[in-house]
């Protein structure tokens, strides 16, 4: 039975890895979990499973509910998250948002155990240390990501010298059918509206500027070491295709699913082993899957994102900093959409670039740029 640990349980990835794991208790134990201030959340998951050990962010928050639930250890903080980085599960799925993921993350792979990937902005800002310690603790990174899941799939069995490209595809989000004029009226609600996703704000505001397709790009730079001339992005409104693989011979290997997380959770988790579901794909309600290239000048976001891993450096870093706090305004109704773009191009113009940084350096620039500079 694999033992499997969770950072950021009350988010969309993590309640629907919950579902994965009550769904298959003869495979996987829940060994740890961590939360962050969605207390009541936690409260509803923690009477369904039974995790040895729980971090959650406040002290106060620990103490509350270690009254409730006593049969299980509570810790909190920064030396929350690194107890379950040490834990002794076999896996540990990332599924917390932002940066705060990194230093777990590391802590985990020096520690043996696999990551089940979902925590984007871990490779961004710092893939090469990530994938370094990877391969120096021979630990496996499994991709989450709908995107890399599907790549990671059809990789299977493949030589890496007869890629020739990966194509990743994108829904176009909330926005794909407006022109630029059209989005300088756009609102909060309207971005939160993904036509075929249930995920979180940040995340789904990313999908909206193309952002999240940019920083899958660089995650799969890392992710299958590749040259980021080698990894193309493609519109493809329906999302049945995740991604695909073209090899030297032209030929292309896609993989196709429900726009459901469940599967590329599942399938990290089960690795190299795949289990049974029960949300099959129907072919014969399909009636046409469409295609069309990717524009730079309407989506800008992305177009920064492959100047920024071009750059390297603390660039990504710089990059994935300023967008995070970008979006956070935008959430709050300080900013415009259009804003977002506008202040992260303005941040990494401002950027002195420093090559080939240490954890250190990458989470100074992190801080500093999600910071309010002006």
């Amino acid at each position: 039975m694999k033992k499997i640990s969770i950072l950021g349980t009350t988010g969309s990835i993590g309640t629907q890895a919950i579902e994965v794991l009550k769904n298959n208790r003869d495979q996987f134990k829940l060994v740890s979990l961590s939360a962050g201030r969605n207390i009541e959340k936690l409260r509803e998951i923690l009477k369904t499973v039974t995790p040895e050990l729980v971090s959650v962010m406040d002290d106060g928050d620990r103490a509350s509910l270690e009254s409730e639930f006593p049969e299980i250890t509570f810790v909190s903080g920064q030396s929350g998250l690194d107890a379950i980085a040490g834990d002794d599960s076999d896996m540990l799925l990332t599924a917390i948002m932002g940066s705060v993921g990194l230093g777990p993350t590391l802590k985990a792979i020096e520690n043996g155990k696999d990551i089940a990937l979902a925590n984007k902005e871990t490779l961004v800002a710092a893939g090469g240390l990530v994938m370094d310690a990877a391969q120096k603790n021979n630990v496996n990174i499994i991709p989450v990501d709908s995107e890399h899941s599907a790549i990671f799939q059809s990789l299977r069995g493949e030589k890496q010298s007869e890629v020739k490209q990966l194509i990743i595809t994108a829904s176009g989000g909330s926005f794909r059918d407006l022109t630029r004029e059209q989005l300088d009226n756009v609102t909060l609600a309207d971005a939160l509206n993904h036509p075929n996703w249930s995920m979180g704000q940040k995340i789904t505001i990313d999908s909206a500027t193309m952002m999240n397709k940019g920083l899958e790009v660089i995650e799969a730079k890392w992710l299958f070491d590749l040259e980021i001339d080698q990894i193309s992005t493609l519109l493809h409104k329906e999302s049945t295709i995740h991604s695909m693989v073209e090899f030297v011979d032209n030929s292309i290997i896609a993989q196709l699913g429900n726009s459901d997380m469940k599967g590329p959770i599942q399938f990290a988790f089960s690795h190299p082993d795949r289990l049974p579901m029960n949300n099959p794909l129907d072919l014969n309600a399909m009636r046409q899957l469409n295609f069309k290239p990717m524009d730079f000048d309407r989506f800008k976001m992305l177009e920064l994102a492959y100047d920024a891993i071009k750059i390297g450096g603390t660039m990504p870093a710089v990059m994935n900093a300023a967008n995070e706090y970008a979006v956070d305004r935008f959430l709050k109704g300080e900013i415009s959409f259009l804003d977002i773009e506008k202040i992260v191009e303005l941040r990494m113009n401002e950027h002195k670039v420093i090559g080939e940084p240490d954890l250190e350096t990458i989470l100074y620039y992190d801080k500093l740029f999600k910071s309010n500079m002006r």
